[in-house]
């Protein structure tokens, strides 16, 4: 009997019933003849709610419901929900669809409506949106079934609850990953780089397929084997290529709900995989005041799940970055000279040059890019027409702003050092296309 109260809701239909009832009593009474027959219609609503609770609980098992979650979610990407209902009564149903869906997310009212008629399956898709990596927990799908009759509603419980790990955006890496080796990069922006000089190195000879270099022919293999052999080549290097990612307070800055540090690991799993993709070898490490979630650069079939893994655990109080010990830990570690893609943020020169010294010293023994980033806020004041004094003051600011980091790219050109000053939003294929740059004129 327990369960049947905590399965049985009444519907809002039902209570504007009764309030209609309550008034129609209420002017009944100065009318006799009018109070016994709303008595006798009262008593007929009694029965219709009867009948109505006796149609939605003559089938234990009315509704069907599964919700179908993938093993983990992209951070910053929308992810489909799939959730699948199938009506067993033999009338049509209307739902009502509670989905208990992650704190994280703050959502109080995830509401949604769904008709079936008698045997129909259907499938309902809604996405979700994750801005912080870590653990999201699901609660139980309620689904909240009414007859025709619409007076009554039984409660449905399914997924009693699932965790789902949030990752860096993999799915940037479905997007991406070809884009290494088409020829239609301008379609994505890319920039198209003409190759410089010749660093490949001979390989293996291999039969001709349409789509080969031409150039590439073997005429002394193809003429004992009687059929079109080419050469095929690789790139003579292999080159160690870091992604740095300073985890201090310069990151914490949010751009569309995920924060510059979110950004940043993002982006680093996809151009570990683009290095991957062009035979050099991927590695990370992330510090603040320390240096931590170290990855030595390698070429291997389990790398990329371990970059993934180790981005996702990536944990930060977002203290003052100390770019010193930055500086020795590179020099004692990292003895090959390599390809360091450097992501923090630069507000101004001041806080440029308090890290200078040991960015010039980095550079010497490395090939360095430092990533930062542009602010969209300030654009946006940039851009408006002030209407005061104030609005004025703000647009002078910002554009001293705005000057100072470009100021910064030209100072860090002074000193050989490369740079990527970018949206936050284009920041993967701003880091991919200074890689495939430097990668098509041999500086790595």
């Amino acid at each position: 009997m327990l369960k049947f109260f905590k399965s049985l809701y009444l519907s809002e239909r039902l209570f504007l019933t009764v309030l209609g009832f309550v008034l129609a009593f209420i002017i009944a009474n100065l009318a006799n003849p009018l109070f016994i027959i709303l008595k006798f219609a009262f008593l007929l609503f009694i029965l219709i709610i009867i009948a109505d609770i006796f149609l939605l609980y003559l089938s234990p098992n009315g509704i069907r419901a599964n919700r179908l979650l993938p093993e983990k979610f992209s951070n910053g990407d929308e992810n489909p929900i799939h959730i699948t209902f199938e009506n067993l009564y033999a009338f049509p149903v209307r739902l009502r669809i509670i989905d208990e869906i992650p704190f994280q997310f703050q959502i109080r009212d995830f509401l949604f409506k769904v008709k079936l008629n008698s045997g129909e399956i259907k499938d309902y898709i809604y996405s979700i949106r994750p801005t912080k990596r870590g653990a999201y927990q699901f609660g139980k799908l309620n689904v909240y079934a009414e007859s025709p009759l619409g007076l009554v509603r039984k409660r449905y419980v399914f997924s009693q609850g699932k965790d789902i790990g949030v990752y860096p955006s993999f799915l940037q890496l479905q997007k991406y990953d070809l884009r290494a080796f088409t020829n239609r990069l301008q379609e994505y922006g890319l920039k198209k780089i003409r190759k410089i000089g010749n660093t490949m190195e001979f390989e293996q000879i291999k039969e001709y397929v349409l789509g080969d270099d031409i150039r590439n022919i073997n005429w002394k293999a193809t003429a004992k084997r009687d059929q079109l052999m080419v050469n095929q080549f690789q790139d003579e290097r292999s080159q160690p290529v870091y992604s740095v990612i300073d985890k201090g307070r310069v990151m914490m800055m949010p751009f569309e709900g995920l924060s510059l540090l979110d950004y940043a690991i993002n982006s680093s799993l996809v151009i570990s995989n683009v290095a991957l993709q062009k035979n050099d070898k991927a590695g990370l490490f992330t510090f603040s005041r320390k240096v931590e979630n170290r990855v030595v650069a390698e070429r291997r079939k389990a790398q990329m799940q371990l970059i993934l893994e180790t981005l996702y655990n990536v944990k930060t109080d977002f203290s003052e970055s100390d770019f010193g010990r930055l500086y020795a830990d590179i020099k004692r570690k990292i003895n090959q000279r390599s390809l360091l893609i450097l992501y923090t943020n630069f507000e101004n020169m001041d806080s440029l040059h308090r890290q200078l010294p040991y960015l010039k010293a980095i550079a010497k023994n490395h090939l360095l890019i430092v990533v930062f980033f542009k602010n969209v806020e300030l654009r946006k004041l940039i851009d408006k027409t002030p209407k005061n004094t104030r609005e004025i003051y703000q647009k002078v600011i910002a554009e001293k702003s705005d000057f100072d980091k470009k100021l910064i790219v030209n100072e860090l050109k002074k000193y050989g050092i490369q740079s990527i000053l970018t949206e936050p939003q284009n920041l993967t294929i701003n880091t991919i296309n200074k890689y495939l740059e430097l990668k098509a004129r041999g500086a790595i």
